[in-house]
C-alpha cells in the first residue's frame, strides 16, 4: 500500500480518469491576483481555436472559474478587483500611432522644393552681399528672403498642425463604440474600451465581436470571419465552437459571450501592431485640383524661364551700351541672383499650393462642425459626394420615424381593439379568452429578441430592438410577468430575425410536455403561413375565405393608419422535432395582428421640402407593407401625385428596360430586401449622379450597399457594421441632419470654388504684371520677398479665410452640382478675368503713370513707386478676397463677422502690410508711404469691390 500511494503522487490522477494532462503552471503574480490562468495560456486557446486545452481547463465554465467571474453576473464591480484584473489582463484598447509634434510639420514644410531653391538664392545673396558691402548692409537682401520663407514655413506647418489635431479629434469620436454587458447582475451598457477578460457580453445581428472570447449560450450564431481569415463563407459557433475572435462580424443570431483576450493580446491586436495605420486617401476633388495645380505650375514655370531670361537679356543689353560687358562686379553678380529669384518666385506665386490645402481646410472645419450637428464624417470624400448628392434613399424607421414603437391597435381573436395605455388592461383583456392571453403572453416574451431587466435603480427597462420592445410594452400592459414566461417553457431553438425571412421563431418544450413553435414577422408572410386561427371563443378553427378577408381587411387598415403591422402564430410539433431541425414555415395558428405606431418625427417633412427645393429627390426604401409605406410616405411629403409606391417582389420581375422607365418615378419602396435597395440606387446613380443611401440595417443593407460603390452610404447609429460600413453616421438617427449635411457639403463644393476664384486671379495678374514688366521694362516690380508675401496670402491666409465660410440656407434653393459639372464654372471665369483685368491695368497705369501723379523724383523714386504698386495689390486682394465671399450676389457683407476667421485672416493681413511697409523696407524692398501714398493705395484696392460687383450683374450660362 505505501509503495502505491507513493507512486500514485508521481502520477497525475488525470491519466486514470481519462483527462488530458497539462503540464501549465499558473505565473505567481497572477495567482497573487486571485486568478487561476494568465492572458497569453488564454491567447492560445481562443486564437489558436485549442478545443484539447479549453477541455484541460474545464471548459468555459472551468475558464471562468480561473476568471473569477460569473456567466450569469459576470464581473463583481469591485473597482480594487477591476484594477488587478487590468494590471494581469490590460485593456481593450489598441496602441496608436503617436501624434506628430509640431516641429514634425516645420520640418515637412521646410522640403518643399520652391522653397529650398529659394533658401539657396538667400544663402547666395547672403554670402555675396556680405563680401560686398559688409555686414548688416550686405545681408539685407538674403536676410528678407529667409524671414520671409520661415514665415511661410511656420504658418503652414501651424495650419497643417492643427488640422491633424482636428483629425484626431474626428478620430476619437469615431472610435466611441458601447455594447451591452452583464457586470455585478445587472445589464448595462458599457464602452468596449472598458471591457476586460470575465465580463459576460451579449450579441446580436450587426454587432462587432469586442475582443476575444468564448461562447457561453445563444442560438443560430454565424460569425463573418472575412475581416481576419479573407474567407466568405460564415463560421457556426456553438458549444462544440465556441471560440470568438475580436474583430469579426455577428452575421445571424444572438449569444452570450465570456472576455477571454482583450486590446493588443488579441489576433486582430496583432494583426494591427503589423499594419501602419493610414489616413485617408485623396478625394476626388483634391485629385482634380492637383490637376489644376501640375498644369498652372507648367505655365508658371515657362512665365518664370522666360522672365529670367528677358531680364537677363536686359541687364546684357546694358552693359553693351555701358561698354562694361567684359567687366563684371559683386552687384552684377546680386542683380543676377535677384532675377534668378524672382524667377522662382514666380514659380512659387504660380503653382498654387493652396488648393489642396484649402480642399483639406474645407473638409476638416465642415467634418467638426457636422460633429457638432450630430453627424460624424469617416471619409473626406463624403462632403464632396453629399455635396453634389441628386438622390436620397432613405430608411423608414429611426430616420424618417422617431424610432420608439409603441403598440396601439391589435387584432386578437377576430376583434379590433385599441390598445389604450390609460386604460385598465382588464377591461382590454375582458373580451379575450384567459387562453388566448396565456398563449399571447407565451409568444410574446419567448419569441422575442429583447429582454425586460432590473436596472441598477431597481426599475424595469426594456432592451431590444424597437420593435421587439413595443411587444415587450405590450405585454406587460397584459400583465404578463417576463422572468415567470421565460423560465417556465425550456427553450429548444431560436431563429432570430433578420431582413431577408422578415420572420423569427422559437421552440419551446412546455413544463407539461410537447413542442410548441412561435412565430411572428411581416403579416402577410406569417398569415400565408397560417391554415387556422383563434376565434372569439379561443377555439382553434380553420382559416376559411371570410376569416382570411377580414385579416387582410384589417392589416390594410392598420397600414392605411401609417401603423407597422405584425402577426403572431404558433403551432404544436411532434415529439420527433430535433433541434437540428428548421422551424416549420407552414401549418400554424394565428394568434393575432398588431399594429404598431411609429411616429414621424418632426420636422421631417420640412426637411423634406428643403430637399426638393435644392434639386434632392428623397425616397423611401422600406421592408413594410406597402400601404403603412405609402401612409408615411405621404405624411412625410415624400409620396407625391406624379411618384409611385412599388413592392420589392413587384420589382424584382421587371426588366431592364422596364427599370430604366420605372425608376425615375419610384418614390417608395415597400417589401424591400437589401438587394432590391441596392439595384434601385445602382440605377439611380447611372441616371441622375450622386445617390446618398440611408441605411440602419448591420447585417445585409449598409455591407452591400457600400462595397457596391454606390457613392455614399449613410449610417443610422445602430450596429456597429451599419456605422462601419458608412461613409458618414448620423449619431440622433434624424433625417434633418442629413438636410443639415447636404448643406455642409455644398458648403465645402462653394467654399472652395470661391477660393480657386481668388487664387487665380491672384495667379494671373502677378504673372502676368512681372512677365510684362520684365519684356517691356527689364525690371520687376515685385520682388522676391514681395511675392512670397502675396503667395502666403493667396495660398495659407486665403485657404484660411474662403475654405472655413459657414453654409447658408440660400445653398439648399440651387440645383446640385452632377459629377460631370466643371469645376470652374462660367461665373468663376467672368469674375476671374474681370478681376484679373482691373487689377492688371491699375498696375500697369502705376508703372507707367506713378511717378508723375505722386510727383516721384530723386534716387528713390523707383523703391517708392514699386512700394506703392506692391501696396496697391496687397490691398486689391484684401478687398477681392472680401468680394469671394459671394460669387453671384453683390451683398458680400453678409455674415462676414460670424466667420471670425475670416475677420481675423483679413485683420492680420492688413497689419502685417503695415509693418511690412513702414518698418522692414530693409528686408522687403519696400520705403514708409505718405498718408496720401496709402490713401491711394486703399482706395485702388477697395476699387476693386464695385467692379466686382458690377461684373456679377454681367449674366453669363451656369456651366
Amino acid at each position: 500500500m505505501l509503495k502505491l500511494k507513493r507512486f500514485s503522487k508521481l502520477i497525475p490522477l488525470g491519466i486514470f480518469a481519462g483527462v488530458p494532462v497539462s503540464d501549465y503552471v499558473v505565473p505567481e503574480e497572477v495567482k497573487a491576483a486571485g486568478f487561476q490562468i494568465c492572458a497569453d495560456e488564454l491567447g492560445s486557446i481562443v486564437e489558436g481555436h485549442d478545443v484539447k486545452k479549453l477541455k484541460i481547463h474545464g471548459g468555459v465554465d472551468g475558464i471562468a472559474q480561473k476568471l473569477s467571474t460569473s456567466t450569469t453576473n459576470g464581473l463583481p464591480a469591485d473597482n480594487k478587483l477591476l484594477n488587478h484584473r487590468q494590471e494581469i489582463y490590460g485593456i481593450n484598447k489598441f496602441t496608436e500611432t503617436q501624434a506628430r509634434g509640431f516641429l514634425v510639420f516645420v520640418w515637412e514644410a521646410l522640403h518643399d522644393m520652391t522653397l529650398i531653391i529659394l533658401a539657396v538664392c538667400a544663402l547666395v545673396s547672403l554670402i555675396v552681399g556680405i563680401a560686398m558691402e559688409g555686414w548688416p548692409a550686405g545681408a539685407h537682401d538674403g536676410l528678407g528672403i529667409v524671414a520671409s520663407i520661415l514665415l511661410v514655413v511656420f504658418v503652414t506647418a501651424t495650419s497643417d498642425y492643427r488640422q491633424s489635431l482636428q483629425f484626431r479629434d474626428l478620430d476619437k469620436e469615431k472610435k466611441k463604440i458601447s455594447i451591452q454587458v452583464t457586470r455585478n447582475g445587472y445589464r448595462q451598457k458599457m464602452s468596449i474600451y472598458d471591457l476586460l477578460p470575465g465580463d459576460i457580453v451579449h450579441l446580436s445581428i450587426g454587432d462587432q465581436v469586442p475582443a476575444d472570447g468564448l461562447f457561453v449560450s445563444g442560438f443560430c450564431v454565424s460569425i463573418d470571419e472575412s475581416s481576419l481569415t479573407g474567407e466568405s463563407e460564415p463560421v457556426m459557433i456553438s458549444a462544440e465552437n465556441p471560440f470568438l475572435l475580436s474583430g469579426t462580424k455577428v452575421q445571424d443570431g444572438s449569444c452570450k459571450m465570456m472576455i477571454t483576450t482583450v486590446g493588443m493580446k488579441t489576433q486582430w491586436g496583432k494583426l494591427m501592431a503589423t499594419l501602419s495605420e493610414g489616413g485617408d486617401d485623396e478625394t476626388p476633388l483634391q485629385v482634380k485640383l492637383n490637376g489644376v495645380a501640375t498644369f498652372i505650375g507648367k505655365i508658371g514655370l515657362v512665365f518664370a524661364v522666360v522672365t529670367f531670361a528677358v531680364l537677363v537679356q536686359g541687364l546684357f543689353s546694358r552693359k553693351l551700351g555701358e561698354g562694361t560687358h567684359w567687366s563684371w562686379s559683386g552687384d552684377d553678380a546680386l542683380e543676377m541672383l535677384e532675377f534668378f529669384a524672382i524667377a522662382v518666385t514666380i514659380v512659387v506665386v504660380a503653382v498654387p499650393e493652396g488648393l489642396p490645402l484649402a480642399v483639406t481646410l474645407s473638409l476638416a472645419f465642415a467634418m467638426k462642425k457636422m460633429m457638432n450637428d450630430k453627424a460624424l464624417v469617416r471619409h473626406l470624400a463624403a462632403c464632396e459626394t453629399m455635396g453634389s448628392a441628386t438622390c436620397i434613399c432613405s430608411d423608414k424607421t429611426g430616420t424618417l420615424t422617431t424610432n420608439h414603437m409603441t403598440v396601439v391597435k391589435s387584432c386578437i381573436c377576430m376583434n379590433v381593439k385599441d390598445v389604450d395605455r390609460q386604460s385598465d388592461a382588464s377591461s382590454f383583456c375582458s373580451e379575450i379568452p384567459d387562453s388566448t392571453v396565456k398563449l399571447l403572453l407565451q409568444s410574446i416574451f419567448n419569441n422575442s429578441g429583447g429582454e425586460v431587466v432590473i436596472n441598477k435603480e431597481g426599475k424595469l427597462e426594456i432592451l431590444g430592438s424597437p420593435t421587439d420592445a413595443a411587444l415587450l410594452e405590450f405585454g406587460l400592459f397584459l400583465g404578463g410577468d417576463f422572468q415567470g414566461e421565460r423560465q417556465a417553457p425550456k427553450l429548444i431553438k431560436v431563429e432570430p430575425f433578420n431582413s431577408t425571412k422578415k420572420r423569427m421563431g422559437v421552440v419551446l418544450e412546455l413544463p407539461g410536455g410537447g413542442l410548441r413553435a412561435h412565430t411572428k414577422g411581416a403579416s402577410e408572410i406569417i398569415l400565408a403561413a397560417c391554415d387556422k386561427v383563434i376565434d372569439s371563443n379561443g377555439e382553434v378553427v380553420p382559416l376559411d375565405e371570410a376569416s382570411i378577408d377580414h385579416l387582410k381587411a384589417t392589416i390594410n387598415q392598420f397600414a392605411s393608419e401609417a401603423l407597422r403591422t405584425l402577426c403572431l402564430a404558433y403551432m404544436e410539433l411532434e415529439n420527433g422535432f430535433s433541434p437540428n431541425d428548421p422551424i416549420p414555415l407552414s401549418g400554424y395558428t394565428c394568434i393575432g395582428i398588431v399594429g404598431i405606431k411609429d411616429p414621424v418625427r418632426p420636422g421631417v417633412k420640412e426637411s423634406v421640402a428643403i430637399c426638393r427645393s435644392a434639386g434632392i429627390t428623397v425616397r423611401m426604401v422600406t421592408g413594410d407593407n406597402i400601404n403603412t409605406a405609402k401612409a408615411i410616405a405621404r405624411e412625410c411629403g415624400i409620396l407625391t401625385d406624379e411618384g409611385i409606391a412599388i413592392e420589392g417582389p413587384d420589382f424584382r420581375e421587371k426588366s431592364e428596360e422596364e427599370l430604366v422607365k420605372l425608376i425615375p418615378k419610384i418614390q417608395v419602396m415597400a417589401r424591400s430586401s437589401p438587394l432590391d435597395k441596392h439595384t434601385l440606387v445602382k440605377h439611380l446613380r447611372t441616371t441622375f449622379g450622386e445617390v446618398v443611401a440611408v441605411t440602419g440595417d448591420g447585417t445585409n443593407d449598409a455591407p452591400a450597399l457600400h462595397e457596391a460603390d454606390i457613392g455614399l452610404a449613410m449610417g443610422i447609429a445602430g450596429t456597429e457594421v451599419a456605422k462601419e460600413s458608412a461613409d458618414v453616421i448620423i449619431l440622433d438617427d434624424n433625417f434633418s441632419t442629413i438636410v443639415t449635411v447636404a448643406k455642409w457639403g455644398r458648403s465645402v463644393y462653394i467654399n472652395i470654388q470661391k477660393f480657386v476664384q481668388f487664387q487665380l486671379t491672384v495667379n494671373v495678374v502677378a504673372l502676368i504684371v512681372n512677365f510684362s514688366s520684365a519684356c517691356l521694362t527689364g525690371n520687376a516690380p515685385l520682388t522676391a520677398v514681395q511675392l512670397l508675401w502675396v503667395n502666403m496670402i493667396m495660398d495659407t491666409l486665403g485657404a484660411l479665410a474662403l475654405a472655413t465660410e459657414p453654409p447658408t440656407d440660400e445653398l439648399m434653393k440651387r440645383v446640385p452640382v452632377g459629377r460631370g459639372g466643371n469645376f470652374i464654372s462660367n461665373v468663376m471665369w467672368r469674375n476671374i478675368l474681370g478681376q484679373s483685368l482691373y487689377q492688371f491695368l491699375v498696375i500697369w497705369y502705376l508703372q507707367v503713370e506713378g511717378k508723375a501723379i505722386f510727383q516721384l523724383n530723386g534716387p528713390d523714386s523707383d523703391l517708392i513707386l514699386n512700394t506703392i504698386i506692391f501696396n496697391s495689390f496687397v490691398f486689391c486682394q484684401v478687398f477681392n478676397e472680401i468680394s469671394s465671399r459671394e460669387m453671384e450676389k453683390i451683398n458680400v457683407f453678409k455674415g462676414i463677422l460670424d466667420n471670425y476667421v475670416f475677420a481675423a485672416v483679413l485683420t492680420s493681413t492688413v497689419l502685417f502690410q503695415i509693418i511690412i511697409i513702414e518698418y522692414l523696407g530693409t528686408f522687403a524692398n519696400t520705403s514708409p508711404l505718405t498718408l496720401s501714398q496709402w490713401f491711394l493705395s486703399v482706395f485702388l484696392g477697395f476699387l476693386g469691390m464695385p467692379i466686382a460687383a458690377a461684373l456679377k450683374m454681367i449674366p453669363v450660362a451656369s456651366q
